[in-house]
């Protein structure tokens, strides 16, 4: 499927894919900015986690469903997954290149900026935290800033936050794995907390929970959903690719596993119930 900028209309929709329900934490953004959009979300839940997959394996899952939200008529596509993102947009823009393509990284500029004492920690998928883009960006945002980047992997809380596990009872085993990984940083001293992950800002309210117990400080917490719903307001303008018509905005789930955990990963984490279907991609 190719996509050219004098085919592309208004009026389409826009495709949002991840490993698995992360993304919904972009969708939410990306609703809340650009509320008369057309979206499709597509969760790969039966390839997931895509972090402990090799490079080429999360290229080739990203292709294909960079190619069928092509099939479903999408004007712009947005990567809502980190390690994808590392791995993969450069060949989907490869492959596209006139498609808006937006993707997710952690947050270090945006978190140098707001940090008082240049410490931070970003919380992200072992992966992730691997990526040779992630690591040079660290380098670039350090020397300019002189800030510091302690660097967290979150083994097994992606997969918690894909069962909806969200860290509410302070002794559920979700909340245990987030005093594992930021009791430690908080000893550091940072005072800032990059959500390196798009599935983290779905606990949230957990790892505020866990800060306060261990200090009084104001730990601020860097979520990059709105920078990224931003960018694709940027992208969608530049080529004159916003809806304007009035009619009621639709949003359609697909996933390659289990409607019905998506269905519920949607109402339990955005109070939302859209159509979702099964696919074979």
């Amino acid at each position: 499927m190719t996509f050219t900028a004098s085919t592309a209309r208004p009026d389409a929709p826009i495709g949002i894919f991840d490993s698995g329900v992360g993304g919904l934490s972009v969708l939410r953004h990306i609703r809340a900015q650009l509320p008369q959009e057309d979206l499709i979300y597509f969760a790969d839940s039966a390839h997931a986690p895509y972090g402990d997959k090799t490079e080429q394996q999360v290229i080739d899952r990203s292709l294909a469903v960079a190619s069928y939200l092509l099939l479903q008529g999408a004007k712009a596509l947005v990567v809502a997954c980190n390690t994808a993102t590392i791995a993969a947009i450069k060949a989907l823009r490869a492959r596209y290149p006139d498609l808006p393509i937006v993707g997710v990284e952690p947050g270090l500029k945006p978190a140098a900026a707001i940090s008082r004492n240049g410490k931070i920690g970003v919380l992200a998928t072992e992966r992730a935290l691997r990526g040779d883009k992630l690591l040079a960006l660290r380098e670039q945002v350090s020397a300019a800033t002189g800030a510091t980047f302690i660097l967290q992997p979150c083994i097994g809380l992606a997969d918690r936050i894909e069962q909806c596990e969200l860290g509410h009872d302070p002794l559920d085993a979700t909340s245990a794995m987030l005093e594992r990984y930021i009791a430690p940083l908080l000893e550091l001293g940072v005072d800032t907390l990059v959500l390196g992950c798009t599935h983290y800002p779905f606990v949230q309210d957990a790892i505020a929970r866990t800060v306060r117990a261990h200090t009084q400080e104001q730990i601020t917490l860097v979520d990059t959903g709105d920078a990224v719903a931003r960018q694709l307001a940027r992208l969608l303008d530049a080529a004159s690719l916003r809806r304007t018509n009035n009619d009621a905005p639709r949003l359609q789930g697909y996933t390659t596993a289990s409607v019905e955990a998506l269905a519920q990963a949607f109402a339990g984490l955005l109070d939302l119930q859209p159509p979702v279907e099964h696919l074979s991609v």
